[in-house]
This record gives structure tokens, C-alpha cells and sequence, in this order.
């Protein structure tokens, strides 16, 4: 059967012209701003966008700012081959005279410390703690103090781009004419004078295909190791085929069914030697089980009320998190031993900085807070505590 062609199916954008709605965009807000940010993951779509701004500005096709800053906002969870691309677009930016700027989230907040130092249990959809541990508290962090630098507000540029995903897309929708600026020319937010910056999205309008197109030139034609950011998605941008509109996400995401991205990068044969790292995710969700974890028990409220939440489960036990860390150092080591006999890059899922904290804070008996460890253990048997106070006696004890 033939497809139905939509209304504006001719109207559709080419790299070309997506570039040229880029150009514009880049050239009418930007001129607003004595410095610029670019905020980098590494991935597809922010990889895109800093490198498309760094040659539109060698080739003067944008003017270039007084200053134009890349901040990486590492989380040490991303997938090993886009970590690696990352460090080799920075080093590259760094050469055409751009600065860059790693950003790490504190030491304590970092995820393994973060779990194991301090017994918080892996992020949950309902608990999604990760994003803003490692990732949005210390790019705010960074941006505070590029703020203070530069003694006035800048502009912020990311690659959000719509198609990205549905719930983004609404989110854009809803902000896209909050500067009354005409659709297709930047995603663009304004904030009060006194703000850290206003944000623009250069390529809110580029299709996927668009995004693989210039990767692949980027790397081929500019220069710019970005072709590996393809193979991680599992995506041939020079076989002809649909582009993928795939998404990753860090080492062994608890919060996805399907670890699809990791299944893409080990099914290489370049990258096979990582297939342990398959062992994280059941290692997330075992560690959530009860009896890895304290139970609260008869909780009262600081009005003298019992909490509405009784029994709830909560931290992991020092016990659970010593025997978590020997299994993530295991999988660490096995891939690293693969890797040496293989010549292939080894991978750092806790180093030795990481290590030393965790271990410091499991010797203080570090726990969140209103919790000790003094708590039962979340598989013990205990008496129901109903909500007037009266306690409901177990009827039988486990055998």
C-alpha cells in the first residue's frame, strides 16, 4: 500500500536549511551576549550541537562571543565508547582554542558513594535521585561560578531538540513562544537580569536524520571524533538505513525494563569484552530487596503522632553495602582483565578517590537522614503497629 503523504510533506526541512534556522538563531540571540556555555553530555544531540557551533564560528558564519565555554557534566556513569568520544571532541575543541570544562558531581554524591557510603538504595522511577545527584546539582554548581566569572548573564545553549521524547517535546511546546519568537528559530528561554543565564536550543528543529547526517560529516570532513557516538547507538549512518532515534542512558539504568543501549554496544565486536557489565542491573534490583535494607518501626512524628508510613523501607545495612561494593569491584575487575589481555581502554566504575570515601563513611556508620542503623532489618517478622498506637501481635513466628 502507498503511503499517504502529509500536508507539508514537501516542506519538510534538509540539513541545509536546518543549519541555515541554526544559523540565524545562533546569530540574532547570541548577539545579545558578551559569553557563552554549551552544555555537553556526549551525546548524539548535544556532540551535534558543539560541533556544529564550533564550526560555525571558524568559519565565521557565526560571530564568535567574548568568551564560549563547553561544560562536560560528567556523571562516571555514562557508557565507556561515549565517555571516550567525549574526552577526544573536548581535546579537539581545546586545540581550535575553545575552553572546556569537566564537571563532576561532589564527591559524596557520586552514584556508587552515594549507594554505598551513604546506603541510599539505587534510583527508582518513584526515587529518581540520580539526575539531580550527579548531573543538574553540579552543572547548577558550575554555572553559578561561570556566573560570578564573568560578572553578567550568559547565554546557556543545549541540544534539546524536539523528537527527543514525548514528555520533553510538551515541555517545549508549552515554552516555545515564550519570547514570541517564530517556530523553527531556537527553543529560547529568558529569565530575570539577575539570573545565571537565558537558554537557547540551536537545533530544537533538526530531524534525527539530520543529527546522524552531521555527525558524520562532522567527523569525516571537520575532524571531530564523533562517528564512534553512531556505532554506540547502533546506528550505520553510511549503510542508507533509517536513523535511529534511540536514546542511552548510564552503565546498567535501573530505571528502564530494557537495557537496549548496552545490548547495542557489547553486540560489537570491538566492545564485547564489556558483556559483564550485564550483571549491574540484577545487582539494582536484588539490593532493593528487604533484606538488604533497614525497616522503620513504630515511627513518630515530631507532633508525637505515629507516622502514616509505618514499616517503610529504607536504607541498604552496612552488611548489604560491603557485600554490593565486592560485587560491582568483581564486575570492574573482570571487564579490566578482559581488557588488558585484549589491549582494549579499561573502565573505572569506582576509583580509587571513590573507594577510600566509601569505606570511610561505611566506618562512620554513615546513614540518610533520621536513620542509624539501628533499625530492623527489612525481612524481620515484626508486630503490627496500628494507627490509634495499639500493637497487633504476630500470630505465628517464622520458623
Amino acid at each position: 500500500m502507498a503511503r499517504t503523504l502529509s500536508l507539508f510533506e514537501e516542506d519538510r526541512l534538509t540539513l541545509p536549511k536546518s543549519i541555515e534556522l541554526s544559523v540565524e538563531s545562533l546569530r540574532h540571540y547570541g548577539s545579545f551576549y558578551k559569553h557563552w556555555a554549551i552544555a555537553f553530555s556526549g551525546g548524539k544531540d548535544s556532540s551535534a550541537t558543539v560541533t556544529l557551533i564550533a564550526h560555525l564560528i571558524e568559519t565565521g558564519q557565526v560571530p564568535k562571543p567574548e568568551s564560549l565555554t563547553v561544560l562536560y557534566a560528567d556523571t562516571r556513569q555514562e557508557l565507556p565508547p561515549l565517555h571516550s568520544s567525549a574526552m577526544g571532541i573536548l581535546e579537539e575543541l581545546r586545540k581550535r582554542g575553545f575552553e572546556t570544562r569537566v564537571v563532576l558531581p561532589e564527591l559524596d554524591h557520586r552514584y556508587f558513594v552515594y549507594i554505598l557510603g551513604r546506603g541510599v538504595p539505587p534510583p527508582s522511577n518513584t526515587f529518581r535521585w540520580c539526575t539531580p545527584k550527579l548531573k543538574v546539582m553540579s552543572m547548577e554548581r558550575e554555572l553559578e561560578a561561570l556566573r560570578q566569572e564573568r560578572g553578567e548573564k550568559f547565554l546557556m545553549i543545549t541540544g534539546v531538540r524536539i523528537g527527543e521524547s514525548a514528555a520533553r517535546d510538551q515541555r517545549i511546546a508549552v515554552s516555545c513562544t515564550k519570547d514570541g519568537g517564530e517556530c523553527g528559530q531556537g527553543w529560547f528561554q529568558h529569565s530575570s537580569s539577575g539570573a545565571v543565564a537565558d537558554t537557547l536550543a540551536p537545533i530544537v528543529h533538526w530531524r534525527v536524520c539530520h543529527v546522524w547526517d552531521w555527525l558524520l560529516h562532522a567527523d569525516l570532513e571537520l575532524g571531530f571524533p564523533t562517528f564512534e557516538i553512531a556505532r554506540v547507538y547502533g546506528q550505520d549512518v553510511s549503510d542508507g538505513e533509517e536513523p535511529l532515534n534511540a536514546r542511552t542512558g548510564c552503565i546498567g539504568c535501573p530505571l528502564v525494563q530494557k537495557d537496549a543501549a548496552l545490548d547495542r554496544l557489547i553486540a560489537q565486536p570491538e566492545w564485547a569484552y564489556l558483556a559483564p557489565l550485564h550483571k549491574l542491573r540484577p545487582l539494582y534490583w536484588e539490593i532493593k530487596k528487604p533484606q538488604y535494607r533497614h525497616r522503620k518501626h513504630g515511627e513518630i512524628n515530631k507532633d508525637g503522632s505515629l507516622s502514616a508510613k509505618q514499616n517503610r523501607l529504607g536504607p541498604l545495612t552496612l552488611d548489604a553495602r560491603r557485600w554490593m561494593q565486592s560485587q560491582v569491584l568483581a564486575i570492574q575487575d573482570e571487564v579490566n582483565a578482559a581488557a588488558r589481555s585484549l589491549g582494549k581502554p579499561e573502565i573505572s566504575l569506582i576509583n580509587d578517590e571513590e573507594l577510600a570515601r566509601i569505606e570511610e563513611l561505611i566506618a562512620a556508620n554513615t546513614y540518610p537522614e533520621k536513620w542509624d542503623g539501628t533499625e530492623p532489618r527489612g525481612d524481620e517478622w515484626l508486630p503490627e503497629i496500628l494507627q490509634d498506637g495499639s500493637i497487633q501481635p504476630l500470630l505465628f513466628n517464622e520458623l
